[in-house]
Parts: structure tokens; C-alpha cells; sequence
């Protein structure tokens, strides 16, 4: 069985990774954060590509493709910390494609899946990562959704401000009538795809800084505290991708094992992302610590992403229920 990707999925991969590279570098993120807005220009761009549609169904005005190619391109943004609207946006038409109404669907998914409307999701109203100048809002927590138009949000600072967050108001908004269970498990594969990204970025600014970087005339690479933490690095990034290339499998092919898929690539992703991205600013050395180093970028997104949608040990928590109810007589609580 080949678990690889396709050759049009190589094609978007490799599409991305290219336009990315020269639309978005260090330089442009630290430009869009200094000034607390989005690139529009780059998202424009992105939006021609069908990008924020990729995984919405073609009678919404997407693309109609899969998680599985939704979460490449979160992966790329990912790398790049992108300053775009793109990962709020698709978790917020994942959440109203998969949970909402008929009504809910066609008045706002045509507008987020060709970029003319730009949306956030998240688990509490208190910090919305994205929801600043969002169109619309969704909150989802404890297996119920609402959705809120972004009038109503109110901007707040946040550690990573290439992604304007905001507050909404509490028990505000309409309801999500369908399966929000479900639909957050899809959007959860997105997040923990970026996450695997972000990590990726840092282990191949690490290890050639690393390699580059010399103490007593020796690249401190060639040390082994630096080379085993380098490989821990690698293990866990490789682990989190494993983990959510399973997710997205599933969710296109096996839509019955994407909780327990979604809950174990979120878990893993987060717990990379975090230890990753503080493990490429130690090995940075001083200058890890600078505004002027670009890993700080990678370190504020994964401390978001890490908590977006559930944090590492409340999935874990949940997955054990899972396997717990599997098993007759062994109590799930």
C-alpha cells in the first residue's frame, strides 16, 4: 500500500512551498506584525488559488478537495508563519460546512472559500486567534457551536501578532444545528497540519545554524547535546506528521476513525510544537532570544496553535475515554 502522496498533491505542495518562499519571507512577517495587519496583497493571491476553498464542496463554491490537501497547504502556511487569514478562515467554514444549516452554508461559505470573506473559530470568547477584523466568528466548546458575525468582536493583543486575535461576547451568536463533534475533529487535523509545519521550519533553521555556527572551531553541531537534541527535534516532528497524515486520511476515507485520528494528531502536533520550537531557541544560543532572530516567529505561533481547539493533555484525556469505552467493564471516566 502506498502511503505517499499523490502527484497532484506533490504538485500543491510543492506549488505552495514555491510561492511562499518568495511572497512571504521573514521580512514580510515581521513588517505585518509590527504593523497588527494581515498581508492583504498575499492573501489575495492565495485566494486566486482556490486555497481558502480547497476543502469546501463545490456547490459551496470551493474546490472540493480533501482534508488530506487541506492540510498540506496549512503545513506550508505553517513553515512560512504566513501573516494571512487562511487558517482562521477555514476553521470557521470546516465548522459551518460540517455543523451548520442550509441557511448557514449558503450565506457564508461562497464568500470564505474564494477569500472575500475572512472568518475565525475557536474554544472560548476570550481570546479568538484570528477574530480580529474576522467577517464572522465560531466558538465551539463542549460539543455545541455558535456562530457570531465579527461586528462583534473587540481586538485584543496576543503573543503572536501576525494572527490579530479578538474577543466576542459571551452567549452571543446562532447556533450550529448539525454534528459539532465531527466537525471539529476535521478542523483540528488543519490546525495540528500547521503545527506539524511550524515545526519543520525550526528544526531546518536549527540545524543550519548549527552547522554553520562555530565554538573552539568547531561547529557546535558536532557536539552531542546539540546533535541528540537536533534528533529529538526530528523525532517529534516526524512523530506529529505521522500522526496527522493518519487524521487526514481518515477523515476523507474512514470518517469513523477520525476522533480518536484528530484527537492523537492534536495532541502530538501540540506537544511538538511547543517543545520544538523552545528547543530551536535554546540551540539558537543568544541571538535565540532576540527580536531580531526570526525563530521567535515559529515559537509565539506554536504556543497558539498548541492551544487552539484543546490543548495536548485534554486530547490525550479524550482519547483515553475513547479507548476506555472500547473496552467492556473498565469505567470511561
Amino acid at each position: 500500500m502506498d502511503f505517499d502522496l499523490t502527484e497532484d498533491q506533490k504538485e500543491i505542495k510543492s506549488t505552495a512551498r514555491s510561492l511562499l518562499e518568495a511572497r512571504s519571507p521573514w521580512a514580510k512577517v515581521r513588517e505585518a506584525s509590527e504593523s497588527g495587519r494581515y498581508d492583504a496583497a498575499l492573501y489575495s493571491e492565495v485566494s486566486e488559488l482556490g486555497w481558502p476553498g480547497i476543502a469546501v464542496a463545490e456547490e459551496h463554491g470551493g474546490q472540493g478537495l480533501g482534508v488530506v490537501e487541506l492540510a498540506i497547504l496549512s503545513e506550508e502556511l505553517g513553515r512560512s508563519v504566513a501573516p494571512v487569514p487562511f487558517l482562521p478562515t477555514v476553521l470557521a467554514a470546516t465548522l459551518i460546512e460540517h455543523a451548520g444549516s442550509d441557511e448557514q452554508r449558503s450565506r457564508w461559505l461562497p464568500g470564505l472559500a474564494s477569500g472575500e470573506l475572512s472568518g475565525a473559530a475557536g474554544d472560548t470568547a476570550a481570546l479568538v486567534h484570528g477574530g480580529a477584523g474576522a467577517d464572522v466568528v465560531v466558538l465551539a466548546a463542549g460539543g455545541e457551536a455558535r456562530l457570531i458575525e465579527g461586528g462583534e468582536a473587540e481586538p485584543v493583543a496576543s503573543i503572536d501578532s501576525t494572527r490579530p486575535a479578538a474577543r466576542v461576547p459571551e452567549g452571543t451568536g446562532e447556533p450550529l444545528p448539525g454534528d459539532v463533534a465531527a466537525a471539529v475533529d476535521r478542523a483540528l487535523v488543519a490546525v495540528a497540519a500547521e503545527l506539524v509545519g511550524v515545526c519543520d521550519r525550526a528544526l531546518e533553521m536549527t540545524v543550519a545554524y548549527v552547522k554553520d555556527r562555530r565554538q573552539f572551531g568547531t561547529p557546535v553541531g558536532a557536539y552531542q547535546a546539540v546533535s541528540h537534541r537536533c534528533a529529538q527535534m526530528l523525532l517529534d516532528t516526524e512523530g506529529a506528521r505521522a500522526a496527522v497524515s493518519f487524521a487526514a486520511w481518515a477523515a476523507d476515507a474512514s470518517p469513523e476513525r477520525l476522533p480518536e485520528a484528530a484527537a492523537m494528531a492534536k495532541a502530538a502536533a501540540s506537544d511538538a510544537g511547543r517543545e520544538v520550537t523552545a528547543a530551536a531557541i535554546q540551540l539558537h544560543g543568544g541571538i535565540g532570544f532576540t527580536w531580531e532572530a526570526d525563530v521567535h516567529w515559529l515559537f509565539k505561533r506554536a504556543q497558539l496553535d498548541a492551544a487552539l481547539l484543546g490543548s495536548a493533555s485534554g486530547h490525550r484525556t479524550r482519547l483515553a475515554r475513547m479507548v476506555a469505552a472500547q473496552r467492556p467493564g473498565v469505567p470511561a471516566a
